[in-house]
C-alpha cells in the first residue's frame, strides 16, 4: 500500500487586521492583505493539485472554515485549532493519516512544486527538513513521522530570527535535511526587495 504524502498550507481567512500585521505596519492594511490574498491563491494554484502529494489547508479561525470563497473548494480544510504557532503545527504533525508531513505557511512567494518535492524525496532518508528563511526562520518545515511523530516545537521562540535555531535544538540525534533559504515578507524592507528582485 503506498503512503500518502501530505501537504499542510497553513493559511488564515484574508480579513484586514488579521493577516500580514507586521507587514501591514510598514505598508499599510490594505496593501498587506492584497499581497496575502494574491500570495495565497498563487500558492495553492501552483501547489494544491499535485498528484505527488495531498494538499490540506489548516484554515484559521474556526468560524471561516465554512466560509468558502476563498479557498478552492477541491481542497480538504481542518482547523489549526488554539495554541501558539508551534502548538497549531503540533496538532498538524499529530492528527493526520499516516505519511510524511510537510508544513507551509502563506508567507513565502518563491515556494514552487520543485521546493515540495524535494522536501518529500529529502524524508525519504532524513527524520526531518527544513526550508530556512532569511531572517532565522523557516518557510517549511517536515517530518517523516516514522516510526512514531516527534514533537519538535516547544521552546521555540517565534517570529524572531531564533525560530530555525530553536527547532532544530528539539531533533538532537536526529538526521535532518535542509532546503535552499529564501525570503518570508514580513516587513516592509522585504516586500520592497522581494518587488525589486521580480521586477515589480
Amino acid at each position: 500500500m503506498s503512503v500518502t504524502n501530505w501537504l499542510v498550507v497553513m493559511s488564515k481567512a484574508p480579513r484586514i487586521g488579521a493577516v500580514k500585521t507586521r507587514l501591514a505596519r510598514d505598508i499599510g492594511a490594505v496593501e498587506a492583505l492584497r499581497f496575502y490574498r494574491s500570495n495565497t491563491a498563487n500558492l495553492l494554484r501552483r501547489l494544491g493539485d499535485d498528484p505527488r502529494w495531498q494538499t490540506v489547508i489548516a484554515g484559521a479561525p474556526d468560524a471561516a472554515l465554512e466560509d468558502g470563497g476563498f479557498w478552492p473548494d477541491d481542497l480538504p480544510r481542518v482547523s489549526q485549532g488554539g495554541g501558539d504557532l508551534g502548538a497549531r503545527m503540533d496538532k498538524m504533525m499529530q492528527s493526520l493519516p499516516p505519511g510524511p508531513v510537510v508544513l507551509i505557511g502563506c508567507d513565502s512567494p518563491d515556494v514552487s512544486a520543485r521546493h515540495i518535492a524535494a522536501a518529500f524525496k529529502a524524508l525519504g532518508n532524513h527524520e526531518a527538513v527544513f526550508g530556512p528563511a532569511e531572517d532565522g526562520g523557516y518557510w517549511l518545515v517536515g517530518l517523516k513521522r516514522h516510526p512514531h511523530v516527534r514533537k519538535i516545537f516547544g521552546n521555540v521562540r517565534w517570529s524572531s530570527e531564533h525560530a530555525l535555531a530553536d527547532t532544530r535544538a528539539n531533533l538532537t540525534g536526529a538526521r535532518v535535511a535542509v532546503l535552499e533559504t529564501l525570503t518570508d515578507i514580513d516587513t516592509g524592507a522585504d516586500f520592497a526587495r522581494w518587488k525589486a528582485a521580480h521586477g515589480n
